[in-house]
């Protein structure tokens, strides 16, 4: 699964986080990384269980204060029933922060997690946005060359758009229905947000160009969808 070495720590997704449905009691946070979603849901959340997993031990050591358990796993092979039913009770929310991209079959992970959704519980997905406008200029230029981090990550093993996440993650799983998609990103102001008094129009401007033109301003995609097993084949 994720092959990141060093633990992965932020300050938490905030579109992530503003998307996640009201009344969910258990969530799994698939990739949780340090644990800064799960920190900022319990805040937000009084007693919201979370349960964590994670293919690094230094990460589960990070993550455990602001969860309820974390499972050190490898999301490609270790999927079994007996580690499944490890995690406890069904959930009612499957997080997915910025994990996909790095699973060589993610699809085939999501039908296995989704066997621990309950009916009519809800799936949310983030991704990067490949095509994202700083991205595109290093494309055109001729430069790609990976990184250690942000959207040409050396560990992430497939590529998404705001337009394609949709149909690669939640379209080819029966019974999944997408509610919502958003993007979070900015737009190519150059030199305009260099002046102090230009920030609200920056930020006016950032939130139209995202909303405008998502496939070119938003460097994430955030999916919200909502899983009914019974239409499940």
């Amino acid at each position: 699964m994720n092959r990141i070495a060093a633990p992965y720590v932020n300050s938490g997704n905030p579109l992530v986080l503003s998307m996640v449905p009201q009344g969910v009691r258990r969530v799994l946070d698939v990739g949780c990384g340090g644990g800064d979603n799960s920190r900022h849901l319990r805040n937000a959340h009084p007693g919201i269980a979370v349960v964590g997993l994670t293919h690094s031990a230094a990460e589960a050591e990070i993550a455990a204060p602001h969860m309820d358990v974390v499972h050190v796993i490898d999301l490609e092979n270790g999927l079994s029933d007996a580690a499944m039913a490890a995690w406890g009770a069904h959930f009612d929310l499957l997080l997915f922060s910025h994990v996909l991209e790095h699973l060589i079959d993610p699809v085939s992970v999501l039908r296995r997690c989704l066997t621990r959704l309950s009916p009519g519980g809800h799936v949310l997905i983030a991704v990067p946005n490949v095509l994202e406008w700083r991205t595109r200029m290093r494309f055109l230029r001729g430069y790609f060359v990976y990184a250690d981090h942000g959207i040409l990550d050396r560990t992430h093993m497939r590529f998404f758009t705001y337009h394609t996440a949709p149909t690669e993650l939640v379209a080819p799983i029966d019974g999944l229905t997408l509610l919502d998609r958003q993007g979070r990103g900015s737009a190519p102001l150059g030199p305009l947000r260099r002046i102090g008094p230009a920030r609200s129009l920056c930020a006016a401007l950032d939130h139209a160009g995202v909303q405008l033109w998502p496939n070119f301003c938003a460097r994430e995609t955030v999916m919200l969808a909502r899983w009914q097993e019974r239409m499940a084949t």
